[in-house]
């Protein structure tokens, strides 16, 4: 069976939820690293008020019995702490879209006679029922010896000096700063460039990335536009709130190159087929190769500012500016395990398409026989081949 999830729940209503199907039975599920990866969610220099309030836990409700799945669903609950301020108090009306938000196109779209249904759902409160999702899809790479780390790459017009640091380092020196950036000296220079959106009452965005290693080669498939490893990256990582551009390698990069610099060459070391650039970002013809999988996201400026912007009063029918709605300054470096989550179940997904079977010992046996990037494990003949008659 194939893996899906979907989400519910508005970011002030009662609470978060998430089904996870097709994990296999056997997962022995970790409810502290479920509720770690939460809490990496909440932290990072540039954060709202918002983030004081929530405390957020995972609540497993079915599923898993004795700490391992069972082959079913997973429900997983989140709690909205800040429901209580909300819960049986009139709301005052909303008729002004933020610009760059969904409040003014989910309001058409759906017939809302408030603004706020669409900013509820819209809200990026919803990316922690993702978070936990992809948190147990973590723990299912990580049985198989697949990470997927994250770190930001850059903030507004701050970049750090990121490809001279090697790829194993990335994600610990990431995980030791507030703004998840390895280059310290650019985290120090990102934070003083949100203190001085802070001041100016503005938002940044900034461009993240996310590594999985250990990723074996034949996932994904060249057959189908729809089973294309990479398509199937970019629209998971293009689906969170405020994402608005992905590359998977140095795409862009490579597009102002020549044919032979924007390829990874492949070389043998003892029978092994290796490469030493990752300008492929670890997928071929739809297909991971088994070298590391490099995604790379670009989050604009979220569209809550305390500076007023230009809209339009829909009620009145004029011109005016926006109200303040409370958010982040800076949520790129939050934003790290949001991504991973969603690169997490993509591979996650992809593997058990992959492994197939219904339990973890199954697909353990299967993965152990998955053929390698190594002479041995090709089967060409070097003979003539009358392929149409």
């Amino acid at each position: 069976m194939s893996l899906r999830f979907l989400t519910a729940g508005e970011s002030h209503g009662q609470a978060l939820v998430a089904i996870l199907e097709g994990l296999p039975a056997g997962l022995a599920l970790d409810t502290d690293f479920v509720d770690q990866e939460l809490m990496r969610r909440q932290v990072g220099y540039g954060a709202g008020p918002r983030m004081k309030i929530e405390q957020d836990h995972a609540v497993f409700l079915s599923g898993v019995m004795e700490g391992k799945t069972i082959g079913a669903p997973l429900a997983i609950l989140i709690e909205n702490r800040d429901h209580s301020r909300w819960k049986g108090k009139p709301i005052e009306a909303m008729t002004i879209p933020r610009p760059g938000h969904a409040d003014l196109t989910a309001t058409l779209k759906y017939g809302y006679t408030d603004l706020r249904p669409a900013l509820e759902r819209a809200s990026a409160r919803e990316t922690a029922a993702r978070v936990a999702v992809g948190a147990v899809c973590k723990l299912y790479l990580r049985e198989f010896g697949i990470r997927v780390e994250g770190y930001v790459r850059s903030i507004a017009d701050i970049d750090g000096q990121i490809d001279a640091i090697p790829l194993e380092e990335r994600y610990p020196r990431a995980e030791a700063s507030s703004l998840r950036c390895p280059d310290e000296v650019a985290a120090q220079a990102m934070q003083g460039r949100i203190r001085q959106a802070m001041e100016e009452k503005e938002t940044l965005g900034g461009i993240l990335e996310v590594l999985a290693f250990g990723v074996p080669a034949g996932l994904g498939s060249h057959v189908h536009w729809d089973r294309r490893l990479e398509a199937r990256l970019g629209a998971a990582v293009l689906s969170i709130q405020a994402i608005k551009g992905v590359e998977i390698g140095t795409a862009f990069e490579n597009a102002r190159l020549r044919g032979t610099q924007a390829q990874d060459g492949i070389f043998l070391e003892q029978r092994q087929l290796v490469r030493h650039t990752l300008r492929s970002g670890g997928i071929e013809g739809g297909i991971s190769s088994g070298e590391p999988i490099l995604v790379r996201a670009a989050m604009k400026p979220i569209a809550t500012t305390l500076t007023p912007q230009p809209s339009v009063d829909l009620l009145k029918g004029e011109e005016t500016q926006t109200r303040y709605e409370r958010s982040d300054f800076c949520p790129v470096p939050r934003a790290v395990p949001i991504i991973e989550a969603m690169v997490a179940y993509v591979l996650a997904e992809a593997l058990q398409e992959k492994l197939g079977g219904d339990s973890l010992q199954e697909q353990r046996q299967r993965f152990a026989q998955l053929p390698k990037m190594t002479l041995d494990h090709f089967a060409l003949d070097g003979g003539e081949h009358l392929f149409w008659q």
